[in-house]
């Protein structure tokens, strides 16, 4: 996963040519700017899921959940590693 952040990151930061002259080629790379920048904020968020689940791990807290203190249970967090809301709790925050 790091390796993909830095070469998203290094391809959204360090453009070497300029845009194309062709209008419709420069609308291509823009659209493909606008994905790599989407990408860069989806892994970012990801990283920090992950690290929040490891220092949840670290306190003994990774099993509850972080609005009611309720067992998350087994069966989600092996589908979600990094989910932080037991089931009713997130369907809750989804409604609202």
């Amino acid at each position: 996963m790091a390796e993909r952040m830095a070469r998203v990151a290094s391809h959204t930061q360090h453009r070497s040519e300029p845009l194309s002259a062709d209008f419709a080629e420069q609308a291509v790379e823009l659209e493909n700017q606008g994905v790599l920048v989407a990408l860069d904020g989806e892994f970012s968020a990801e990283l920090r899921s992950v690290e929040i689940a490891l220092r949840r791990i670290e306190t003994g807290d990774y099993e509850y959940c972080m609005r009611c203190g309720d067992e998350i249970g087994e069966a989600r967090l092996n589908v979600l590693p990094s989910v932080t809301l037991c089931i009713r709790c997130a369907e809750a925050e989804d409604r609202a």
